[in-house]
Formats: structure tokens, C-alpha cells, sequence
């Protein structure tokens, strides 16, 4: 059921469109680096961000700092664009063998330069979380935002605030919804 799901998420990255108002409503919310940031993802990448930003509006949501974690969890992925085999690849890995995929997620002590691309792929679905609330760091965001998109794989942190595990919730739901 849950690949049924995921080719639906990646036939939906391809076909979805966005008015222009809905872009603009979302970019209001940037500053100017964070923009650029976020104009760099993949169309893909740029129209789940996109989803997930209105899904939660859509929820009644307005805390900033979640929807600005909405629009950026995944500019991590600039350090090295997937093609749409590895991302389904990756989708279909992870499905079957969760423990396999973050083991070759894992980079390894030499680095990760010389692996062939499939591995990558697999990296870059690891690691990107953490090297995008590095990069959102460095753009201006809050430390909220900078854990939100830190951790937005992982629906409660055990270190966190109520309010923080809440926020986080909210972000890994819509992130799996869209």
C-alpha cells in the first residue's frame, strides 16, 4: 500500500502546477537568500515544498517558523540533484528494506565523491536534512526552524519542547501527505 502511495507522491511532484500567487504567497514568507535557496530545488522538490506549505495553511496553520521549515526541509538535496530513477529507486528501497537503505545512506570514512550515483542517491536521502538546516542556518532562519527541518524525518525528539515535538508533527505528517 504504502508503494501504491509513493508512485501516486511522484506521479503528483511531475503533474502538479502552481499559480503564480500561490508562489509569490509562499516566497513572501523568505527572505531574500532563503529565496534563492529555494529557487534552486528541482521542479519536483519545489512543488512538494509548495504542497506541504499550503496543506498546512490549508490546516489553519500560520507559525512562521513551520512554515518556513515547510518551504526549505529540502534544500539539503542541492548538494547533489537526483534524477527520477534514483528518487524512485531510493522510494522503492526504503519501502522494502528500510535498515539497507540508511546503511548505504551512511557515508563512509573516505567519503562519498567516488561512489557511483545509485549510492548517492541513497546519501543524499540520509543526509540531506542535516546539510539543508546547515545551509537554512547560514540563510537567516530561527534555531526552531533550523531543528524543524533538522529533524523533519522524525516526528518527536525526545529532547525537544511540547510546542517544538508539535510543530515537528505537523511538518512530518504533511511532509508524508504530499
Amino acid at each position: 500500500m504504502r508503494i501504491l502511495y509513493r508512485i501516486r507522491q511522484f506521479w503528483r511532484a511531475f503533474s502538479a502546477q502552481t499559480s503564480p500567487l500561490e508562489l509569490e504567497r509562499a516566497l513572501a514568507r523568505l527572505n531574500p537568500e532563503q529565496r534563492e535557496l529555494f529557487t534552486q530545488l528541482q521542479p519536483a522538490e519545489k512543488s512538494h515544498a509548495l504542497a506541504m506549505f499550503h496543506r498546512l495553511l490549508e490546516q489553519g496553520e500560520n507559525q512562521p517558523d513551520l512554515l518556513v521549515a515547510a518551504l526549505l526541509h529540502d534544500i539539503g538535496k542541492l548538494h547533489y540533484r537526483l534524477n527520477p530513477m534514483q528518487r524512485a529507486m531510493v522510494v522503492l528501497v526504503k519501502a522494502i528494506n528500510p535498515t539497507q537503505s540508511r546503511r548505504w545512506g551512511s557515508i563512509p570514512p573516505n567519503g562519498w565523491n567516488r561512489l557511483p550515483g545509485w549510492r548517492k542517491a541513497f546519501i543524499v536521502a540520509e543526509q540531506h536534512a542535516g546539510w539543508g538546516a546547515a545551509m537554512a542556518r547560514k540563510s537567516g532562519v530561527s534555531p526552531l526552524t533550523e531543528n524543524l527541518i533538522r529533524e523533519h524525518h522524525y516526528p518527536h525528539r525526545h529532547e525537544a519542547s511540547a510546542v517544538e515535538n508539535s510543530l515537528l508533527r505537523k511538518l512530518w505528517v504533511v511532509d508524508n501527505e504530499s
